[in-house]
């Protein structure tokens, strides 16, 4: 086998165990957020968009996120800020009062600017 088909191969596995693992995730969270650079699943979200003359710019604040990202070690994160022109998408799962978090029950997110 080739060192190409390893990382084929390796590629492939860390892409199914992704897709397993937000399946198995996906219940847990509120809202699922659809940027271009990336897939977020989140309990809290705060989208604020600032107008500019020729397109608009997001900014997204979310807490207790799941990020889609092969790559990562972890991918449950306590707080994730986002700035995009890009489209983004926002998905709506559950109501607030069936939210559990996957957070420790001692945290506290840092204070918004």
């Amino acid at each position: 086998m080739s060192h190409l088909e390893d990382l084929e191969e390796y590629d492939a596995e860390l892409e199914l165990t992704l897709k397993r693992e937000y399946a198995t995730v996906f219940g847990l969270f509120r809202y699922c957020v659809l940027t271009q650079e990336a897939t977020y699943l989140c309990n809290k979200l705060d989208m604020k968009i600032e107008h500019q003359p020729s397109y608009p710019l997001f900014h997204l604040r979310m807490e207790d996120v799941w990020v889609w990202d092969k790559n990562r070690p972890s991918r449950i994160i306590p707080l994730a800020e986002v700035h995009t022109t890009q489209d983004v998408t926002i998905e709506e799962l559950k109501p607030e009062h069936e939210v559990l978090t996957t957070l420790p029950p001692e945290f506290t997110p840092p204070p918004e600017d």
